[in-house]
């Protein structure tokens, strides 16, 4: 479902927007760092925050990536979250923040938070 063109914009370190819903049907926007597993989209929070909540209720999201380098290009797709997971978590987050911030480790890491990794499923794709 994705192109390669939005495997680029996806796979470089661009920053992402997630929108959710809040109980009232509200939309929840965070901004976001992704990753991508064939056509899935991937980015971590952690257990207890609102996007987390949201999800674990209705697993609708939209998502918008916006290429730094020409930001007339941009991904947005809308799918269905099809996974939350805990397995593999830290060492996700640990790769973002190589992919986004040249660190090894995620260096924003609270020993108190469990991470989990978002794998959402899209089901329309488009530029914009």
């Amino acid at each position: 479902m994705l192109s390669e063109r939005d495997r680029r914009i996806i796979d470089a370190p661009n920053f992402a927007s997630v929108a959710t819903l809040m109980p009232d049907g509200s939309p929840q926007v965070s901004t976001i760092w992704i990753d991508r597993d064939g056509d899935d989209i991937l980015f971590n929070t952690a257990e207890g925050r609102v996007k987390a909540e949201n999800l674990r209720r209705d697993g609708r999201v939209a998502i918008s990536v916006f290429d730094q380098g020409d930001h007339d290009e941009q991904v947005i797709v809308r799918g269905r979250v099809v996974d939350l997971t805990t397995e593999g978590a830290d060492a996700h987050i640990d790769f973002l923040a190589e992919k986004y911030l040249g660190a090894e480790t995620y260096p924003f890491r609270d020993p108190s938070e469990q991470r989990v990794i978002v794998r959402v499923r899209p089901e329309h794709v488009s530029d914009g």
